[in-house]
């Protein structure tokens, strides 16, 4: 069991960066892809980054490439996703999600595949 709770959200303007992190607790361990996805009002969640717990790589949607950049600090079982230039089209819920994988390395960019869901941060990016 893995249990997740996000913090960081708030209030932006366009432009600024905001920092989101992810508090991990249980059994998260060298199989495990860590992700983030969004949900804006009205919408499906999507996928935004996915990082090995332990491998480290890392994966984004073309969106939010070259602007988010996740990171993970396995001493402090921490995921965090550091979001730059934000745009009010990011504006949406925030999740951290986790994935027990085949292999260290595998990253999934589906709802589906991950297990385990924090209750999930607001973001608002006003212009």
């Amino acid at each position: 069991q893995v249990q997740l709770v996000e913090s960081g959200g708030g209030l932006v303007q366009a432009g600024d960066s905001l920092k989101l992190s992810c508090a991990t607790s249980g059994r998260t361990g060298s199989r495990y892809a860590m992700a983030w996805f969004r949900q804006a009002p009205g919408k499906e969640r999507e996928f935004v980054a996915a990082i090995s717990w332990s491998a480290g790589n890392t994966y984004y949607t073309d969106s939010v490439k070259g602007r988010f950049f996740a990171s993970r600090d396995t001493a402090k079982n921490m995921v965090y996703l550091q979001m730059n230039s934000l745009k009010p089209e990011d504006t949406a819920v925030y999740y951290c999600a986790a994935a027990q994988t085949a292999y260290s390395g595998l990253l999934y960019d589906t709802k589906r595949q991950y297990s385990y869901w924090g209750q999930g941060t607001q973001v608002t990016v006003s212009s």
